[in-house]
């Protein structure tokens, strides 16, 4: 087990050595990663000559064992014929049933061998086939007689992530987004607003109070219905997967058509870019989309989520990572599709909310401020701040 353990840790860092080609690259640290590949492949070198001498002395302690059987018969049948209580026939019939067993044992010590080997490789294969599914993946109500508006209420919310109990993300968070309204959440890094976002989700159930989706605590839905149908979640840095433009989007809906799948793309603003590849929607992106621009992944997977027409968007920092010209395309293309929706922005950027229709500012936790984007200003407090300081940052 500390071998195949070991395999996997050295595999692991080529691996990680290989999907990171280019920042590997751009620090020129090739010899480096050869070195730590190099380490860690020596000592599961020296894991399997220790295994491979255990396997030997196993093989030679199991000939040793099957031999003495012949041997044994032999001996004592010689013994058995010499003094006349054993015919000929009666020894060689001996000696062919001694070696029927011989091989069976010998194929015994094989077979065990292989075993032990394919239970140590798939210990965390069976590790995870054996745990039970999540309460929330498999229990729940599923609403099929009507949409939901998108009324959001959280109530009293108390989270702290389950690898810093002691640290509470959220305290007594109370926020209202009204259906077919557009809330965004502001703040420093690490105050909560991506948590908002996830607990929306449903990545994690609620410490304490409660997540209200017009009227219906979201423990009491089903969690794929959830996010298959109701929520539509755009984060910083989308994934692709490598094959087809329009495979990546129905992706959002597996059994729509080409021609839903081009109309979301159109609302993403994404279909002039596509048509103009040589191979239009059957173009591959290559792993995690490596083929495509900053731009042109998010407005993919603008209209991926889009695809499924989900009644609430969650778009999580959803423009930081591009520059300012993708960003102008992809806020061109989110402000055409979040009309008539219920949105929620985790915003880094302030000025790409200011049309939002309440703005909610966020410090350490705890809502402070709660506005429009012109009566914050007014207030001249955290918001304004916030504003000033990236106003002089882009200047």
């Amino acid at each position: 087990m500390e071998a195949q353990n070991q395999v996997a840790k050295s595999t692991a860092v080529c691996d990680e050595a290989i999907q990171n080609i280019r920042t590997v690259r751009a620090f020129a640290a090739e010899e480096k990663e050869v070195e730590m590949f190099c380490k860690e492949f020596e000592r599961s070198s020296e894991l399997y000559e220790k295994l491979g001498l255990g396997i030997g002395f196993f093989q030679a302690g199991t000939n040793l064992l099957v031999n003495g059987i012949l041997l044994s018969t032999l001996y004592f049948g010689g013994q058995l014929l010499s003094t006349g209580f054993l015919t000929p026939g009666d020894l060689m019939a001996f000696l062919m049933a001694t070696q029927t067993v011989q091989k069976s044992l010998g194929q015994l010590s094989v077979l065990f061998g292989t075993y032990m080997r394919g239970i140590s490789a798939g210990a965390r294969v069976f590790q995870y086939l054996d745990m039970p599914p999540s309460p929330m993946m498999i229990g729940g109500d599923i609403i099929t007689d009507q949409s939901l508006a998108g009324d959001i209420v959280f109530k009293n919310v108390k989270f702290s992530y389950p690898t810093r109990p002691d640290h509470a993300i959220l305290k007594d968070f109370n926020l209202h987004i009204p259906a077919g309204k557009t809330v965004a959440i502001v703040g420093t890094s690490g105050n909560g607003k991506s948590t908002v976002a996830a607990l929306l989700e449903r990545f994690y159930d609620v410490d304490e109070g409660s997540i209200i989706i017009d009227g219906q605590d979201i423990r009491s839905l089903n969690s794929s219905y959830l996010r298959g149908s109701v929520l539509g979640f755009i984060n910083q840095e989308p994934t692709l997967f490598a094959t087809s433009i329009m495979e990546n989007i129905r992706y959002g809906k597996q059994d729509a058509t080409d021609e839903e799948v081009i109309e979301v793309a159109k609302e993403a603003n994404a279909h002039n870019f596509i048509t103009k590849f040589p191979d239009g929607y059957a173009t591959e992106v290559g792993e995690r989309g490596i083929q495509l621009s900053g731009g042109q992944k998010q407005r993919v997977a603008i209209a991926r989520a889009l695809l499924k027409q989900p009644s609430i968007l969650i778009l999580d920092e959803a423009t930081s990572a591009l520059d300012y010209e993708s960003e102008r395309v992809v806020q061109k293309a989110i402000e055409n599709v979040t009309k008539g929706r219920t949105v929620l922005v985790i915003a880094h950027r302030l000025s790409t909310i200011k049309n939002a229709d309440i703005i909610v500012v966020l410090q350490r936790g705890v809502i402070v401020e709660m506005g429009s984007h012109s009566k914050l200003i007014d207030r001249k407090g955290v918001y304004y701040t916030l504003v000033n300081e990236q106003e002089k940052e882009n200047m």
